[in-house]
């Protein structure tokens, strides 16, 4: 027979200090930094031609969004604004986040930077890389000799 000794307090002790742990590491990669300032997701993926970038910007007028290309890295910014002021004392929970982002990206060097479009539509940028010909796969012809 076994004997199993049952602290009440551990449970509780275990989640607070996960708690305080979250909140002195400050926000994860994949949550909102509620002070201002969060990050949107992304899916980049290659489509033969082109590299394709869908970034969620659900809110954001397009006006609000700046895409741009420097020294071939592509960085989107933009802000999201808060559009009514409600009491605190009415909200039951807030986690939506406001305030300004920004990501950039490494391009490579066959992508076309001059060729990229951007298009914003039911709250996701889509974003255009065209890769140069020299990048393109191509198909070899084998001769028979």
């Amino acid at each position: 027979m076994n004997l199993v000794v049952r602290d009440p307090f551990w449970k509780e002790f275990s989640t607070l200090s996960n708690r305080l742990g979250r909140l002195l590491d400050g926000p994860r990669e994949d949550q909102p930094d509620f002070l201002g300032s969060w990050s949107p997701a992304v899916d980049i993926f290659d489509k033969g031609g082109e590299v394709v970038i869908h970034a969620e910007l659900p809110g954001i007028n397009k006006e609000d969004i700046d895409v741009r290309v420097e020294n071939n890295v592509l960085t989107i910014r933009g802000k999201k604004e808060r559009k009514e002021e409600v009491k605190e004392e009415g909200y039951f929970r807030s986690e939506r986040a406001y305030g300004s982002f920004s990501r950039s990206f490494s391009l490579p060097s066959t992508v076309e930077v001059s060729k990229i479009a951007a298009e914003y539509k039911d709250g996701v940028l889509t974003l255009r890389l065209p890769k140069a010909d020299e990048a393109k796969p191509r198909q070899i012809e084998v001769k028979v000799s």
